[in-house]
C-alpha cells in the first residue's frame, strides 16, 4: 500500500486534519483516516481530482487561429465549425496522437485526474476507414496511457449533417459512422480499452439530435452496456430551431420525452433550456456537462446553473475545444457567468457553503458519474484520483477550509498550488510537472510544425 500524509483533506464528510490515504495496488483508495503509517509522499492540502467530463482534443492545437473576423459581418460558432474543418483536414494520426498527449499532460496539471473522450474523427482526410476502424480511437488511449490519464472512451456516432438526414461533406467526412460502420468501431476500441489500464471505461456518444436520427439513436442504445452516453444538446438556437422544425420539439424536451435520460446520461452544454427543461432535465438524474470556457469563447449561452443546482439538478465540468486547459478556470467562469447574467454575487453559493466548496463537490461527485469513474472522493473504496496542494505560498496559505478552494478557483493562481496528482493512485504530476512532458512538448512542437507546412 502507497501512504500519503497530509495536513488537512476534503473528505465526503467535510474537512479532515492530520489525515492519511492508504493506496492499494489496483489503485483504489484502501484507507483513508488518521496517520499511522510511513508516508510514501506527503501534501499540505488533499483534495479529490474531478473528472473532465468533456473533451475534443485535437481541438487543442487550434489554439490562437480562429480569432479573426472572418468576411461575414459577425462570427459565430457556425463560421468557427468551418475553420476547425479546414484544420482537421492536415492531422494524421501521429498527429492527433501527440495532441492528445500534450492536452492530457495539461489537464493532469491543472487537477483534473481523468476524462471523458468525446472522440468524433474517425477516418482519413478524404472520409475513407483506415485499416482498423478504430485507428484513431486507439490513438487516443495511447496517448492516455503514456500520460497516465484516467479515460473514458465515448466513440461518437456521427450519421448526418443534420435533421434533413442530409449526407456530411467537407471536413465531417472524418466524423461519418452508419450504424453497422459504428458497431465495428466501437467493438475494436471496445477489445483496445480491455488491454489498458484497469481503470479505462467505454461509453458511447451520438453526436446530436442533429447527427443522428430516431432510429438510429433507438438502435444505438443497444450498444450502451454499462457505460455512459454523452450526447451534444442544445448548445446553439439554430440547433433548437432546426431540431424543433423537425422533430416538434426542442431537444432537451424531445430527449426526455423519447428516451429514459437517468443517470447513465450526460447532456452536454445545454445553454439554451426552458425553464421548465432545467426542471424537469435536474429531476432527470443526469449530468449536465457545461464546459464554461469554450461555451465563452464560442458564444453559446449562459446555462441555467442557479435554478438547476437548487432544484437538486447535477452538473459538471469539461474542457471541450481545450482553447485553454484549467480545471480551477473553468469552475471560476461558470460561477462568474451566473453573476453577469444576474447581476448577483456568489450566485451558487448557498448559506452553508461558500461558492467554490459548492460547485468543486458538485464537480467533483457529477463528473465521476458522468465517467462512470469510482472516483469523486476520498475514501475507501474511491480510485485514488488525487491532488495535492502546496500551501507554503503567499496566495492560499492564510486561508482555511472552504476559503482555501475560493481562493483557488478565483484567484487566478490555482493551478500554481498544485504539487501532485494521482491518477487511479498512479503518480503523474510531481512538483506541479509532468516526468514526461519535455518530451510531449517537443513532439507536439512537431506536429505544428508539419501543420504550418500546409497553411
Amino acid at each position: 500500500m502507497k501512504i500519503i500524509h497530509c495536513d488537512k483533506a476534503l473528505t465526503s464528510t467535510g474537512w479532515q486534519t492530520n489525515f492519511e490515504v492508504g493506496i492499494d495496488d489496483d489503485g483504489t483508495i484502501g484507507y483513508a483516516g488518521s496517520q499511522k503509517g510511513v508516508a510514501d509522499a506527503r501534501v499540505d492540502l488533499l483534495l479529490p481530482a474531478p473528472v473532465n467530463l468533456h473533451s475534443h482534443t485535437f481541438q487543442r492545437a487550434m489554439t490562437g487561429l480562429t480569432e479573426m473576423r472572418g468576411p461575414a459581418s459577425t462570427d459565430s460558432f457556425w463560421t468557427w465549425r468551418t475553420l476547425m474543418y479546414r484544420f482537421l483536414d492536415r492531422l494524421e494520426p501521429d498527429h492527433i496522437e501527440a495532441i492528445a498527449a500534450l492536452a492530457f499532460v495539461e489537464m493532469l496539471e491543472s487537477g483534473f485526474g481523468s476524462v471523458a473522450e468525446f472522440h468524433y474523427v474517425h477516418h482519413t482526410a478524404g472520409g475513407d476507414p483506415y485499416a482498423k476502424m478504430s485507428e484513431l480511437s486507439d490513438r487516443i488511449v495511447a496517448a492516455a496511457e503514456t500520460t497516465g490519464i484516467g479515460l473514458t472512451l465515448l466513440p461518437v456516432y456521427y450519421e448526418y449533417g443534420g435533421c434533413d438526414r442530409r449526407p456530411l461533406t467537407g471536413g465531417q467526412r472524418r466524423f461519418f459512422c452508419d450504424f453497422d460502420r459504428y458497431g465495428t468501431l466501437h467493438e475494436e476500441a471496445t477489445a483496445t480499452i480491455g488491454n489498458s489500464l484497469g481503470d479505462y471505461r467505454m461509453g458511447i456518444a451520438p453526436h446530436s439530435l442533429r447527427a443522428v436520427d430516431p432510429d438510429g439513436l433507438t438502435r444505438l442504445m443497444a450498444l450502451q452496456s454499462d457505460g455512459p452516453v454523452h450526447v451534444h444538446i442544445a448548445e446553439q438556437v439554430a440547433e433548437v430551431d432546426e431540431v424543433k422544425e423537425h422533430r416538434g420539439a426542442r431537444p432537451v424536451e424531445w430527449l426526455l420525452s423519447n428516451h429514459d435520460v437517468n443517470e447513465d446520461w450526460c447532456l452536454i452544454h445545454c445553454t439554451q433550456m426552458t425553464s421548465g427543461e432545467t426542471g424537469n432535465l435536474a429531476k432527470s438524474g443526469a449530468v449536465a456537462g457545461l464546459c464554461p470556457i469554450t461555451e465563452s469563447s464560442l458564444g453559446d449561452g449562459i446555462f441555467n446553473g442557479v435554478d438547476y443546482l437548487a432544484a437538486g439538478g447535477r452538473a459538471g465540468v469539461g474542457s471541450d475545444s481545450n482553447i485553454h486547459i484549467s480545471m480551477f478556470d473553468e469552475l471560476k467562469t461558470l460561477e462568474y457567468s451566473q453573476r453577469l447574467r444576474d447581476r448577483s454575487r456568489a450566485a451558487l453559493a448557498t448559506q452553508d457553503k461558500s461558492t467554490g466548496r459548492i460547485v468543486f463537490d458538485a464537480v467533483a461527485q457529477a463528473g465521476a458519474q458522468a465517467g462512470k469513474r469510482p472516483c469523486g472522493g476520498i475514501e475507501s473504496g474511491k480510485l485514488a484520483d488525487l491532488i495535492g496542494l502546496s500551501m507554503d505560498n503567499h496566495h492560499i496559505g492564510h486561508l482555511q477550509d472552504d476559503m482555501v478552494l475560493d481562493g483557488l478557483i478565483f484567484g487566478g493562481f490555482g493551478n500554481q498550488c498544485i504539487s501532485d496528482v494521482w491518477s487511479a493512485g498512479r503518480h503523474v504530476i510531481r512538483d506541479g510537472r509532468h516526468d514526461k512532458r519535455d518530451q510531449i512538448i517537443a513532439a507536439y512542437r512537431n506536429v505544428l510544425a508539419d501543420i504550418a507546412k500546409d497553411t
